[in-house]
């Protein structure tokens, strides 16, 4: 099997790891299937790795459809599926309501440096902002449809930072955080894609390509003008983040993503892109949604999961517990992949209560157990039971142990299966100063020893993390 560039890195960074500290590692096979394969470009491949140093980042879908609470544009597609049911009966109706939001929007709270101000407190670094979704209303000043927040018929154009986009992005560059800009493929609102001439079955254009091509080229053009539009206006853009698979050439909805990425790149050189779920090489890494892979994958990915239940805002939402996103957190880094972690903002333009309180617990625990996060590679055997394993820059292994929700003092033992230590080598807790004595039990089974006072009061909660380090 030929080595791609990602993979002989963390195979060298893996065995430097392997001699310093004597670990004996049994390996696995990993799924097939590199997205990043067709690309060569060395400051693409570089941007990757460096992408992948991340682990984790916020996700924000916003948007007028946040006024009713509604699962973002979807309630405009006629798909009969249950998560996206109408409160009007009649479509033409709704159709006209919902379009309607934009001379209501009018976010007067917005304020993204108290936004950027706790992701990064969190430990986030970078950001992904829904530019556009599906429903076509763009969060961005384009000059290419008046369908856009700082349109004269929207009561927020005349905020100051009505281009709630650049705002966004230059509060949280201000925080040395990477900016990516989701954009939706699919325009619902492009009469150039969902004509008015015909009905709309579904999520995809509404009429034969093949038959009306230069009504697709006008569509194209549009899509291309307001890409150019996000990589010339906004500042430094390190992802672009693109959503609505299903234009695809195999789909029959050809946008030329060569001509695209040609142009973005011109203007954002080493920029990466994610084609989601088109596979290729303008796909440069994977997007799972809502899950996490239960193995290790070959090719670089990014689980996208949702703070609460839902993408977009919704009234009284009930939000994950700290302690499970800490888990899922841990969970994806030990098995590869960063973390994109979704909130909602209100119509007014506010985070939830419970969204501050998330994002401070995950920063007090970030700031104890940060170093066996980032810049973190996995190692066999990546996990075992309640303990996960990442590889660190510094030349150490870390050992996660996952504790229940209702577990606030630590076990008198913990047991770590499927690494051996060379003799001489110490295990150290971080945020606990001093080392802990441990034992090798027979085969690949390490056993720590934990003091009485340490068992009382752990240096954090949720999970707590085990270092172990080679010789002095």
């Amino acid at each position: 099997m030929e080595l791609n560039f990602t993979t002989m890195i963390q195979l060298k960074y893996s065995f430097l790891l392997f001699l310093i500290l004597g670990i004996t590692p049994v390996f696995a096979q990993s799924s097939s299937g590199n997205p990043v394969e067709t690309e060569t470009n060395p400051a693409i491949l570089a941007k990757l790795e460096q992408w992948k140093d991340l682990k984790f980042g916020l996700l924000m879908h916003w948007g007028t459809y946040s006024q009713w609470g509604i699962v973002e544009s979807w309630s405009l597609c006629s798909e009969d599926v249950e998560w996206c049911r109408r409160k009007i009966s009649n479509y033409m109706d709704y159709c006209r309501e919902y379009t309607k939001l934009k001379t209501t929007f009018n976010p007067t709270k917005f304020d993204p440096v108290k936004w950027a101000e706790a992701a990064n407190y969190a430990g986030m670094k970078y950001v992904i902002f829904t530019t556009k979704h599906h429903d076509g209303f763009c969060m961005f000043d384009t000059k290419q449809t008046d369908y856009r927040i700082t349109d004269t018929a929207c009561p927020f154009h005349t905020n100051k930072k009505a281009n709630v986009t650049k705002e966004i992005f230059n509060a949280f560059r201000a925080k040395g955080f990477w900016t990516g800009a989701y954009f939706s493929k699919p325009d619902w609102h492009c009469n150039d894609y969902w004509a008015e001439e015909w009905a709309t079955p579904n999520r995809n254009v509404n009429y034969d390509i093949k038959k009306y091509p230069q009504r697709w080229q006008k569509y194209c053009d549009f899509t291309y003008n307001q890409i150019r539009e996000l990589m010339n206006d906004y500042g430094k853009v390190d992802i672009l983040w693109l959503d609505g698979g299903w234009v695809d050439p195999k789909n029959g909805q050809d946008i030329n993503m060569a001509k695209i990425a040609t142009m973005a790149r011109s203007y954002q050189h080493d920029m990466l892109i994610v084609d989601r779920t088109v596979t290729g090489k303008y796909e440069n890494y994977r997007t799972p949604e809502q899950e996490i892979p239960d193995k290790l994958l070959d090719y670089p990915w990014e689980t996208c999961m949702t703070m609460a239940s839902s993408w977009s805002y919704v009234p009284g939402d009930i939000y994950k517990p700290t302690c499970k996103i800490i888990h899922m957190l841990v969970d994806i880094v030990c098995k590869g992949g960063n973390y994109l972690l979704n909130i909602g903002p209100s119509p007014e333009g506010e985070w939830a209560d419970s969204a501050y309180t998330r994002m401070r617990e995950i920063g007090d625990w970030m700031k104890i157990n940060g170093v066996a996060i980032y810049k973190s590679r996995p190692i066999y055997p990546y996990k075992s039971g309640k303990v996960c394993f990442t590889s660190g820059s510094a030349g150490a292994i870390y050992a996660i142990y996952l504790a229940e929700a209702d577990e606030t003092t630590m076990p008198a033992t913990i047991q770590v299966n499927g690494i051996k230590l060379a003799k001489g080598s110490t295990v150290g807790l971080l945020g606990y100063k001093g080392t802990l004595k441990w034992k090798q039990e027979q085969g690949s089974e390490i056993q720590i020893i934990i003091p009485p006072a340490l068992q009382k009061k752990p240096p954090c909660k949720h999970a707590w993390t085990f270092r172990f380090s080679g010789q002095s």
